[in-house]
């Protein structure tokens, strides 16, 4: 190890080679679910219990074909849950994957950035303000460091830690917080060597917790089974008192019951929701919780940050001032000698190995000529925007650079009215141009000083400004009016100077560029006045961190559904009080990225513009997916009782119920998933936050399509029992009714108009011809059709049931264009004006 001036870190091969000896920094993955564990939770399902109980019946009766059948069934339910469950749990593999944590450490003499869990014992990392230690290491320096170790000690006060401090005062641990300062630590202990590793934490989870919607529709598949229960009970006693036939009546009561269980709501939800996350995770939006998936279709008011959202976080110096001296900077130019001295005292007053983009820039351009050693600093702090570092001159006592908000470092100057009205006019001049100014200050403190007690209390030099040039990302304009177009208001939020947020906000064509509010003004505006301000279109510029929380609190108050972008462990608040926190993943401190529910893993704005495109696709089609559960069911369910009512023999046995349900469920959680969002999902306003998925509207056109396609079953089996066929060819005829009408149905629900086969329409196809070849299967040959109880229809009668089920199925077409169901279909429009379409 070299000096602690200049650390140089293990090299990259040795790192290599002390991972492949201590492994991965990391706890082991959490055990997966074998396949014993699924097939016993399915087994407590009520569909395979019902299936099960309608097998042994079979036996009772003699007929081990039919029971195997069932029994063959159950087996096949229980590899679609198989299937299923992999597919979820793939999806959040690959989200845990994404939201590993991260880790800077000294490699070869410069700071890198890379996962967690390829730190390695004997690294040197760098431990700062806002991020997570992700490992056990003793303190090489640290400069007002602060841990909060609340997760391995429960205390939740910060522990105050020092470089030279024996036993546990000396040392930082993995996982917990650095909530103030910073410093450099060698790595002593990865993994499940860790002090959090012993004690079993296991740290990074994802969670898939239950949600409004996910309640919700439980409470609806309750009701649903309890109506199931009543009706197959009064069936099985009606079919046994009034006939005689406890064990037929048992079966049909089962078939009932079986087609009245929307057994498939739970399974659409989660589907829905672990692969619309794992859809965004692929496209750089991580999402922690499924209840962001709910909530993006609704938001009115997207809350961002300037830098690094709408700006490519790409710093460069392209501009310095020293009031005698100017130079516009290109790429690659170096600072002219004039300059030198204020591109020198910039350099200092920022943070060894430092990852702020600004700092990164003028080390870059500054070299490797400045290498005196830190003693001291003052951080950044709300009531004064500038942060100052102190390096020891030996002989000549402490050099003092500082740099920060121009109109902060001039009032630390103590500069004269005309002095300071200099240095804002040339700053608001720059900051005009789109450039980030900062202004540079330095204190000399004779040999033997010592830092004062307060930052205030410094009595730097000025020495000038300089412009950072931070460029428009490339995809903003257009994802801007895209959310304006969808009744989305963009609100941006920035701590820099006036003009460049008035810049910036022109570039990306947000609304009112040249509304500045100030935070300084936010500061004495009662709450009426600042209410007024937060419905109002504009920019937000020397905004600091509290007042992007009461300006969350004041966009609820009036009914937005707000979304909030922040980076920064102040920022905590106010991402945990929007209804979508979004941290940023590459700049955002740990604390940020734990209190937002979502994860921007490439900081670009477009991205929270694309999310939110995917909340509302999620939404539609899962409301979809719920039209044709419940549609789908009430043929099915008729179909079970009506014919006994009507005193004809049993229609539909558990066999055919469940050979019904082989096509329902795929199309569920394949056909409908994984259908693209409507053509003008992004130009209509946002849905009311609570708003019902199903509601009563949506159960009424469900039900009354489900009757449409019921009444022409029952007429294409009351037709086939009118020309004189066998029951059992009636039944066929029926089934072959239904399952016409259940492709159509979801043909027309899927999409609308001439587009309705577009989409994922492969998928919709594939299904399509399993579902006619296994019908047709059964139906044609001899073996199933007697195992079935079909018959052999004619080519005509085939024809004419089809065709009936093709008409049942689209009938939704003839009512689509009303605007009425258009609303319950969740399309153009809402029936209401969103918040931010009245701003």
């Amino acid at each position: 190890m070299t000096s602690s001036n200049n650390p140089r870190g293990l090299d990259p091969e040795e790192a290599a080679r002390r991972l492949a000896t201590h492994g991965r920094n990391e706890l082991p993955p959490p055990p997966r679910r074998g396949l014993g564990r699924i097939a016993a939770q399915v087994m407590t399902e009520p569909m395979f219990l019902l299936l099960a109980l309608a097998a042994a019946a079979y036996l009772v009766l003699g007929e081990p074909a039919e029971g195997a059948l069932l029994a063959g069934f159950a087996m096949v339910t229980i590899g679609l849950v198989v299937v299923q469950e992999r597919r979820s749990e793939r999806a959040l593999e690959a989200l845990r994957a994404l939201g590993a944590p991260v880790a800077v450490v000294i490699r070869a003499g410069s700071a890198r950035r890379l996962p967690a869990g390829e730190v390695v014992p004997g690294d040197l990392l760098v431990v700062e303000e806002g991020s997570r230690v992700p490992a056990d290491a003793r303190l090489q320096s640290a400069r007002s460091l602060a841990v909060d170790e609340s997760l391995l000690t429960g205390e939740s006060l910060a522990v105050e830690k020092q470089a030279d401090a024996p036993g546990d005062a000396g040392e930082v641990f993995a996982g917990t917080l650095v909530v103030g300062g910073n410093g450099l630590a060698l790595v002593t202990r990865t993994g499940v060597a860790t002090r959090s590793g012993q004690i079993g934490q296991a740290l990074g989870d994802i969670q898939v917790e239950s949600t409004r919607l996910q309640r919700n529709t439980a409470h609806l598949v309750r009701l649903f089974g309890l109506l199931a229960l009543a009706v197959s009970l009064s069936l099985l006693l009606f079919h046994g008192l009034a006939r005689g036939e406890w064990v037929q009546g048992l079966l049909s009561s089962i078939a009932l019951a079986m087609a009245m269980l929307p057994e498939e709501f739970p399974l659409a939800l989660a589907v829905f929701f672990a692969l619309g996350a794992w859809r965004m995770a692929r496209v750089g939006v991580l999402v922690r919780r499924a209840a962001v998936v709910e909530t993006l279709g609704a938001a009115t008011v997207l809350c961002v940050d300037k830098t690094g959202t709408l700006t490519e976080n790409r710093m460069r110096v392209a501009w310095l001032s020293d009031g005698r001296h100017e130079a516009r900077l290109e790429a690659g130019d170096p600072a002219p000698d004039a300059l030198a001295p204020l591109l020198d005292v910039a350099t200092l007053a920022s943070r060894a190995h430092s990852m702020d983009p600004m700092d990164r820039a003028l080390q870059a351009l500054a070299g490797d000529r400045l290498a005196q050693a830190e003693v001291g600093h003052f951080p950044v702090a709300p009531e004064l925007p500038a942060m100052s570092v102190a390096h020891d001159l030996a002989s000549d006592g402490l050099r003092v650079a500082t740099k920060g908000a121009p109109e902060a470092v001039a009032r630390l100057c103590r500069l004269g009215p005309a002095e300071r009205a200099a240095v804002l006019e040339a700053a608001a001049d720059a900051a005009a141009r789109g450039l980030r100014v900062l202004g540079v200050a330095e204190s000399r403190l004779d040999g033997g000083g010592t830092l004062p007690a307060r930052h205030a209390d410094l009595t730097p030099h000025w020495r000038g400004l300089i412009g950072f040039e931070d460029p428009l990302r490339p995809t903003v304009p257009e994802a801007v009016a895209e959310a304006r177009a969808a009744g989305i208001r963009v609100v941006m939020l920035t701590g820099d100077f006036a003009p460049t947020a008035r810049a910036i906000a022109r570039q990306a064509g947000l609304l009112a560029p040249d509304h500045v509010h100030l935070g300084p003004e936010l500061d004495v505006m009662d709450d009426a006045a600042f209410a007024e301000v937060a419905a109002s279109e504009g920019v937000f510029a020397r905004v600091r961190p509290e007042q992007k929380l009461r300006l969350v609190q004041a966009l609820k108050a009036r009914g937005d559904v707000v979304a909030m972008t922040g980076d920064g462990v102040n920022d905590a608040p106010a991402l945990k009080a929007a209804h979508i926190g979004i941290a940023m993943g590459q700049r955002g401190t740990d604390v940020a990225r734990e209190a937002a529910p979502m994860v921007l893993v490439q900081e670009d704005f477009g991205l929270i513009v694309d999310a939110v495109r995917q909340g509302r696709r999620i939404f539609d089609n899962l409301r979809k997916v719920m039209l044709y559960i419940v549609a789908v069911h009430v043929p099915i369910a008729g179909l079970a009782v009506l014919p006994l009512l009507m005193g004809f023999p049993p229609l539909l046995l558990p066999a055919h119920v469940v050979l019904v349900e082989m096509v329902i469920d795929p199309m569920c959680s394949v056909a409908f998933e994984g259908q693209p969002g409507e053509p003008d999902l992004m130009k209509q306003p946002p849905r009311p936050l609570a708003e019902s998925l199903v509601g009563g509207a949506q159960l009424v056109l469900a039900t009354g399509l489900g009757g449409v396609l019921l009444a022409l079953c029952m007429a294409s089996y009351l037709l086939a029992r009118t020309d004189g066929v066998a029951d059992d060819v009636a039944r066929t005829l029926a089934i072959l009714t239904l399952t016409a009408g259940n492709l159509a149905l979801v043909a027309s629900l899927a999409r609308r108009g001439r587009a309705w086969v577009r989409g994922n329409g492969r998928a919709y196809l594939v299904i399509t011809l399993g579902a006619a070849a296994i019908l047709g299967a059964c139906i044609g040959v001899p073996a199933l059709r007697e195992l079935f109880d079909f018959g052999l229809p004619s080519p005509g009668q085939a024809a004419r049931a089809l065709t009936l089920g093709l008409v049942g199925g689209l009938a939704l077409e003839v009512i689509k264009p009303l605007p009425a169901v258009q609303r319950i279909l969740g399309r153009h429009g809402h029936g209401h004006a969103a918040p931010a379409a009245r701003a």
